[in-house]
């Protein structure tokens, strides 16, 4: 059998299994306990300058952009990012000056709204370096390794492409058809970020709609993060308990953060804020640009509730509301 294929992306949160084993027994009690905090003490407590981070949704739906601004209000700096489909919240990250590396499988974009101006301009001028490359699955199967408490996963996406040769991924022969296979190794973030539904105190919490990598993430982080737009009673959670896609034992933090995902989507809850994620993308155009947004709505504001009063407050807020319910309705003659 031949030696491992080396590929030239650098190795980013992988620990010895073993290792994250004894670190979780030393580190995360088990007991059932009342979580509950303020999002500027969590980000005190488990975002730690030079972190990895990781953020749970998907694209610009179920972001929690009430920890995303507060990282920035309090001037993190050199973190590393877990770049799938990382939009809005690394955006904002970027522009806030908090990130300096990126493995990427989905970054600098915006979807069907277009590139990111702010995000390019970073990597072009060498302010963030994208330090590794890998799919989407192979992101996905990064945090499932991880969460299994494996090295890695053998899978066959990327082989045969240019994303392969710039990931930390290793091939070598499956030693029983000899074809070649992809080791792609597990990820451990030190920190990562949720917004889920609702959750009790412990952190019970349950997502609706489509969870993505989240209940892998959520198994491979170090530290687990919880906003959600309310905080239930543990009976509740007991009525339902296949509901809850994160346990109470992975999580460290829980704050009731109400809209907490604007201006991106949170399933069932409320639509998109089109025109505020507009009005970043042109503002971002320009360091100046990007400057006065962060002392707009980040450094002239004392929190997400100011916040969400300066885009426009109760009125915007039940339009967004009113937006999903429609979109969410059968058409006339088939409900």
């Amino acid at each position: 059998m031949r030696d491992p294929v080396l590929n030239d992306g650098e190795l980013i949160g992988w620990h010895d299994p073993d290792e994250n084993r004894q670190w979780i027994r030393e580190n995360k009690p088990r007991a059932m306990t009342d979580k509950r905090t303020t999002v500027p003490e969590a980000v005190r407590r488990f975002v730690a300058d030079g972190s990895l981070v990781a953020v749970g949704g998907f694209g610009h739906i179920r972001v929690p952009m009430a920890l995303i601004y507060e990282i920035v209000r309090q001037g993190r700096r050199d973190l590393t990012m877990c770049g799938k489909t990382a939009v809005h919240d690394i955006d904002i990250l970027i522009g806030g000056g908090c990130v300096s590396r990126v493995e990427v499988a989905y970054a600098f974009g915006h979807e069907l709204r277009g590139l990111s101006p702010c995000g390019r301009r970073a990597v072009e001028s060498g302010q963030v370096q994208v330090s590794a490359e890998i799919s989407n699955a192979g992101f996905q199967w990064r945090f499932l390794a991880a969460a299994m408490g494996v090295p890695f996963m053998p899978v066959r996406t990327m082989l045969g492409t240019d994303t392969l040769k710039h990931s930390s991924a290793r091939v070598i022969d499956d030693p029983w058809s000899g074809k070649p296979i992809a080791l792609v190794p597990a990820c451990y973030p030190d920190v990562a970020l949720f917004h889920v539904h609702r959750c009790d105190c412990y952190g019970n919490a349950q997502i609706d709609g489509i969870t993505i990598e989240d209940f892998e993430l959520a198994r491979a982080a170090r530290r687990l993060i919880l906003t959600t737009e309310t905080i239930i009673d543990h009976a509740e959670i007991q009525r339902q308990p296949w509901r809850t896609n994160i346990p109470f034992y992975l999580v460290d933090a829980v704050i009731e953060v109400p809209f907490g995902a604007h201006p991106t989507e949170m399933p069932l809850n409320y639509y998109f804020d089109e025109e505020h994620i507009a009005h970043w993308l042109e503002v971002s155009r320009t360091p100046e640009g990007t400057a006065d947004y962060f002392k707009q709505y980040v450094f002239d504001v004392p929190d997400f509730d100011a916040y969400l009063e300066k885009v426009g407050g109760a009125r915007l807020l039940e339009r967004l509301q009113r937006v999903m319910e429609l979109r969410d309705e059968p058409p006339e003659g088939e409900a």
